[in-house]
């Protein structure tokens, strides 16, 4: 689990069609859940880049389409977040963050570490669909980028189905 900074264009202060050069800029966070597996995205959110990502965990996961570990970086811990994983079943490998003003004990910082391995793969849903996929947001307003994204994760979601099936064809 974790997030990715999008841009989009805002409809606000729009006065006019002489003002459509005068847009600013809204940035949004896409919060993904990804299959360990399989690399299919299971759930996903599109929010304001200035909402809690912690907030997010309980939108993106899915009980009956998600295993029950869940990795994730230290936006996402919290204790109520803790809570809440550990009631509905899971089990909760989200990276532990530094001590204020003290060095990262060399034990967290190992498990950070392998922690990291597995989160390497959302990182790198993220990347293929902004490289390879041109993912770029152009739109104004949140609901037509959440539009855009979800289809991106669908055709996404296509591309690994059609190469696992090709993984799983005999010669």
């Amino acid at each position: 689990m974790d997030g990715q900074v999008l841009e989009s264009q805002s409809g606000r202060g729009r006065k006019g069609a002489a003002a459509r050069y005068r847009h600013s800029s809204l940035r949004l966070q896409k919060h993904a859940a990804i299959d360990r597996r399989h690399g299919f995205i299971r759930g996903w959110n599109v929010t304001s880049a200035s909402a809690y990502d912690g907030a997010q965990l309980r939108n993106v996961l899915n009980r009956g389409n998600t295993g029950s570990t869940v990795w994730a970086d230290t936006a996402y811990r919290s204790k109520k977040n803790e809570e809440w994983l550990d009631r509905n079943g899971y089990v909760s490998d989200i990276h532990q963050k530094k001590p204020k003003a003290r060095p990262m004990s060399e034990t967290t910082s190992r498990a950070n570490g392998r922690r990291s391995k597995i989160r390497a793969f959302v990182e790198h849903v993220f990347a293929r669909q902004k490289a390879q996929m041109k993912l770029f947001i152009r739109t104004i307003g949140i609901a037509r980028a959440t539009t855009k994204i979800g289809m991106t994760n669908l055709a996404y979601n296509l591309m690994r189905y059609v190469r696992h099936e090709g993984r799983s064809a005999s010669a």
